[in-house]
C-alpha cells in the first residue's frame, strides 16, 4: 500500500500544481500602485465602465450611439463595475421595447500592481493577479415586416 500512495502522489501534483502564497505587503515598507488593465483599441461604439462612472450620462452616451444609426453599442466592465454595466445593458433593452437584444460575455483579465518600497532598501516588484471582466454586446434587432395580403 505505501509503494502505491507514494506512485500516486507525484501524479496529483502534475494534474494540481502547487502555487506559493502571496506574500503579504505591509503598508508601512512599501506602496501597492495598480496600473491600468490593458483595453482594447477603442471603437465609437464601445462604453468602458467603472464605478465612478455616472450611470445615467453612461445610459445617454448608449442611447444616443442607437439614435445615431449604430447597430450595436459593446459595454465592458471589470470586477466591481460588472453590475453597474449590466443594469445599464438590461435598462437598454427594457426602454427599447423589444428592438434590442443584449449578449453577455465573461472572462478573466490579468493585471498587474506595481509594489514601491517607501525606504531606500526595499526592491520594486511587480504582482499579477486575476479579475472578472464582462463583455455586452446590446444590438439592434432586424424588425420583421408585416406581410399585407393582396386582394
Amino acid at each position: 500500500m505505501a509503494s502505491g500512495d507514494a506512485q500516486q502522489a507525484p501524479q496529483k501534483d502534475a494534474a494540481r500544481p502547487h502555487k506559493s502564497p502571496k506574500p503579504k505587503i505591509n503598508p508601512s515598507t512599501a506602496n501597492i500602485r495598480k496600473r491600468q488593465p490593458r483595453r482594447l483599441p477603442k471603437r465609437k461604439n464601445d462604453i468602458y465602465v467603472t464605478r465612478k462612472s455616472n450611470f445615467a450620462s453612461q445610459m445617454e452616451q448608449c442611447e444616443k450611439l442607437f439614435d445615431g444609426g449604430e447597430k450595436e453599442v459593446c459595454i465592458h466592465s471589470l470586477g466591481a463595475a460588472i453590475n453597474r454595466a449590466l443594469n445599464i445593458a438590461l435598462q437598454l433593452e427594457s426602454r427599447s421595447l423589444g428592438t434590442l437584444q443584449v449578449a453577455i460575455s465573461t472572462s478573466t483579465v490579468d493585471l498587474v500592481d506595481d509594489i514601491e518600497p517607501l525606504c531606500d532598501e526595499g526592491d520594486f516588484d511587480t504582482r499579477e493577479r486575476s479579475n472578472s471582466a464582462v463583455h455586452i454586446r446590446v444590438f439592434r434587432t432586424e424588425s420583421k415586416k408585416e406581410e399585407v395580403p393582396n386582394k
